[in-house]
């Protein structure tokens, strides 16, 4: 299946996704045999969970198709290593083929070793990473390779319940449940009511985005929900090195129309930031989620800049088309606050581990 096949047929899906529609219906025996099998699998994980000797924050999602994990991640480690805590990066390793033992950024740090996602983790915090479907194999490899590791985030790792989580934050989107569906009469991994267990809801919203309904909260508190949006912060000439600022870069490169290609689970909610940023957007280019649109494909777009993800970028090799761009996106929390309780509850939390090392912060 070409690219812009698989980008079409992801498109589809998820139309039929967004309602309880008479295809939806038909696969709904399939969702409940679905559903059936990821439960018993969760629990039987649950109950041996394997308990790191530090906290840990699970980041994730029950809906497919890019909800924006990645740019939660790498702000709650970047808030975290401002206050003195050091991270490590668990991930299960998407497009790469696992092994026996954990890969390592200490070994390489590219995507072809890690996979897009970590690969760019790694590239945007400086902290270890391990990638892993078996995510208690690489929290363990990780802390025997950097033992000062004080805290681990799990990526991508919701329903991975083998290893034991002291913090959860869901991510969404505006497409909030779709249409309340598992897999693959919906786009659910898990029922709508596991958000509510969560500690945080975050819901990434692009310009265009109108946002779901809030969940109500229970006499805990939970979940706490905030709403992300993300920016253009600066750009990264992707050839050369280059790097100037937003307003330094369309000065320089945006009075006049250019392109933008994405490779991302929600590539229109990347063309919508940079129009809302103002920019004039000639031709916009999607290929499907992890896959980075082609040279051959970027050879059919004008000879003017090109804006890309951060995340496609790390798929690159030399020689890289000088028309690349890479646009580095900075997050708004409407509640900026949310990170400090966060903190707060981790030391909590590492104060009680047998092998604490809460002295250090």
């Amino acid at each position: 299946m070409t690219s812009a096949w698989r980008r079409q047929a992801e498109d589809r899906l998820q139309a039929i996704w967004r309602t309880p529609g008479p295809v939806s219906t038909l696969l709904a025996p399939l969702a409940w045999l679905y559903g059936s099998l990821s439960a018993r699998r969760m629990a039987r994980q649950a109950a041996q969970a394997w308990q790191a000797p530090v906290p840990v924050i699970v980041i994730g999602n029950i809906l497919v198709g890019g909800t924006g994990k990645t740019p939660v991640t790498a702000a709650v480690c970047r808030f975290l290593q401002s206050r003195g805590w050091r991270p490590g990066i668990l991930s299960r390793g998407y497009g790469t083929r696992p092994g026996v033992t954990p890969r390592l950024s200490d070994q390489s740090a590219d995507s072809a070793h890690l996979g897009d996602e970590p690969a760019l983790l790694h590239a945007m915090t400086g902290a270890p990473v391990a990638v892993h479907p078996k995510r208690p194999l690489a929290a363990a490899a990780l802390l025997q390779a950097h033992p000062d590791i004080d805290v681990l985030l799990a990526d991508d790792g919701l329903q991975h319940t083998a290893l034991a989580r002291d913090v959860e934050i869901i991510v969404q989107d505006a497409r909030g449940v779709g249409n309340g569906r598992l897999l693959p009469a919906g786009p659910l991994r898990e029922p709508p009511d596991r958000r509510r267990s969560a500690d945080w809801l975050i819901t990434q919203l692009g310009p265009a985005d109108t946002p779901p309904p809030d969940l109500p909260i229970d006499s805990a508190g939970k979940p706490r929900q905030i709403v992300l949006r993300l920016q253009p912060d600066h750009l990264v000439h992707l050839a050369s090195g280059t790097q100037l600022d937003w307003p330094a870069w369309r000065l320089a490169h945006g009075r006049s129309p250019c392109s933008a290609a994405a490779g991302i689970g929600q590539p229109q909610r990347f063309f919508d930031m940079l129009r809302q940023a103002g920019l004039a957007l000639e031709r916009t280019l999607s290929s499907p989620d992890h896959q980075a649109p082609s040279p051959d494909a970027l050879l059919t777009l004008p000879a003017r800049p090109i804006l890309i993800t951060a995340k496609d970028a790390v798929k690159y090799t030399p020689p890289h088309d000088s028309r690349l761009w890479v646009v580095h996106a900075a997050p708004e929390f409407s509640d900026p606050g949310w990170l400090d309780a966060l903190e707060a509850g981790l030391r909590e939390r590492s104060a009680t581990l047998p092998h604490n090392r809460s002295s250090r912060h």
